[in-house]
């Protein structure tokens, strides 16, 4: 259920585009009757009624998101909040000014922001913030973590400017494939691989941890 929940929002972002990109006229009408008072000069045409439809969608979902899990009295994830906020200004600014160039950046601003707070975490709070996350399920050597913490800040760097590489370099229809797709199965993978890594230093929870490496 969790799962589903996580990934319900960017589902229906792709399912909404995907719908009114093949149906343009329909989705320039639509969005120009019901979202018309909210876009500066109130009318939407056929190329950016798609995107803009998506990114309601993606914001009611969003909030709908955090709605059913603070209504269940479960945990909302600090990540999840900054994407909600991320998600309501740069969506509010596509609609407003009639323009997808601030939704495709949305993926960019999360992850680097995602890379500067485990910077300001490690560096200012001289805390390290995979292991205040994952420390009580699973042990590792000091500087397994770090190396760990690092290659996280790298891929999330990595993955924002591979964003606006195909965002500003690709139509809007290959930007939303990638972004839904490709970018969830580069995390997959890169997960995996983190697995990978780690095996042969995990120890189980309680179990001294022996130093090693640099």
């Amino acid at each position: 259920m969790k799962i589903l929940l996580d990934f319900l929002p960017i589902l229906l972002f792709f399912a909404t585009y995907k719908y009114a990109d093949n149906h343009q006229d329909w989705a320039s009408a639509f969005a120009t009757e019901h979202l018309g008072g909210f876009v500066a000069g109130g009318q939407i045409g056929p190329m950016t009624a798609p995107v803009l439809l998506a990114t309601v969608v993606v914001i009611v979902a969003t909030l709908l998101q955090v709605g059913i899990l603070a209504a269940r009295k479960q945990k909302i994830d600090t990540l999840l909040w900054v994407s909600l906020g991320i998600v309501v200004v740069l969506g509010g600014m596509t609609v407003w000014f009639n323009n997808e160039t601030f939704i495709k950046w949305k993926p960019t601003v999360y992850y680097w922001l995602a890379s500067i707070a485990m910077l300001a975490t490690q560096y200012l709070f001289r805390k390290n913030p995979l292991q205040a996350l994952m420390g009580a399920q699973l042990q590792l050597p000091d500087p397994i973590w770090r190396r760990l913490t690092w290659a996280w800040i790298a891929f999330f760097v990595a993955l924002g400017f591979l964003n606006l590489y195909v965002a500003f370099n690709y139509p809007t229809s290959t930007w939303v494939t990638f972004k839904v797709f490709a970018l969830t199965g580069l995390m997959f993978a890169f997960i995996v691989g983190q697995f990978f890594f780690i095996a042969p230093h995990a120890k189980e929870p309680g179990e001294d941890a022996k130093p090693t490496g640099r």
